[in-house]
Formats: C-alpha cells, sequence, structure tokens
C-alpha cells in the first residue's frame, strides 16, 4: 500500500530542518501540482507548531522545576538569548520574526520560530500568525525556486 502524495508532502514539511525546504520538492517529484505542493506543505509545516506553542511553556516549566541540569541550560539559554537579542527584536519585533522563518535555510524555519516566540513571550495567536505568514513566505521562495530549477533544462537548451 502506497501512501498518498499528499500524506507525504505533510509528514515531510512535519519534520525539522526539513520543513518545506524538503516537502516541496518532494511533493514535485511525487507529481503533484505546484499548488498543491505549496498548500500540502504548509498545511504540513503548521500542525506541529500549534502544539509546540501550547505545550512548550508548561512542559519547560516542569522541567525547569524538577531537573535542576535542565533548569540551569533553560536559564542560561533565556539569558544569553534574550540579552543577546532583545534589542533587535524590540526594534522590528514581528517583521524579524517573519523574515527569519521566511529565510529557508537551516536553522531557520516554523519550529525555530516557535522556539524564538516562546523565548521572547509572544502570545500564542499572535506566534501562530506570525509563524504562518513566515511559512508562507518561506514556502513562495522554495516554491519559485523547485519552479525555476524545472525549468532550467529548456531555459538552458534556448542558449545552446
Amino acid at each position: 500500500m502506497q501512501l498518498p502524495a499528499e500524506l507525504i508532502v505533510v509528514v515531510v514539511s512535519a519534520i525539522p530542518v526539513l520543513e518545506l525546504r524538503g516537502a516541496i520538492p518532494v511533493g514535485k517529484l511525487l507529481g503533484l501540482t505546484m499548488e498543491a505542493s505549496f498548500f500540502w506543505a504548509i498545511i504540513g509545516n503548521m500542525l506541529p507548531i500549534f502544539f509546540i506553542m501550547k505545550f512548550l511553556d508548561p512542559v519547560s516549566k516542569f522541567l525547569m522545576k524538577h531537573s535542576g541540569w535542565f533548569n540551569r541550560v533553560m536559564t542560561r539559554l533565556f539569558e544569553k538569548t534574550r540579552a543577546k537579542h532583545s534589542k533587535k527584536f524590540a526594534e522590528a519585533g514581528a517583521i524579524f520574526l517573519i523574515i527569519f522563518i521566511a529565510i529557508p535555510l537551516p536553522g531557520t524555519g516554523a519550529w525555530t520560530g516557535a522556539l524564538i516566540a516562546y523565548l521572547f513571550n509572544i502570545p500564542y495567536w499572535k506566534s501562530i500568525l506570525l509563524i504562518f505568514l513566515g511559512v508562507v513566505g518561506a514556502a513562495i521562495i522554495v516554491s519559485l525556486t523547485v519552479e525555476t530549477a524545472t525549468q532550467l533544462p529548456g531555459l538552458v537548451k534556448l542558449f545552446i
């Protein structure tokens, strides 16, 4: 039994690091239209974000309360990150988060954006909206890149 291409795209898009960068090309390779790959990749990338944003705070607080090691690591991470980036975040705010997520490079994306939103105490629904806008931006960039790459052989033949 073979899984539907749409489901494969959703699953690949939900995996950290791969996210849209992996899912949209996979969708195209599986024969989906660019529009379908775009749509299913966004759905798959956003699904875990609802849960991450909902449970990151209570899980983190629980672990910080019950694990001295986790408490030290998280406290250091929070303090270091906030000290280093608070000024930039205060100046750019929401735009920073959207652009950071929209740049389809390793280490950026919805999962990291959710962590940043958590670190800077952005409210749940505002975080979801900002992350969604960044994901759409990344999906546009990846889709244009994939479309351009698939057109290259034909373009090269024009010049040869």
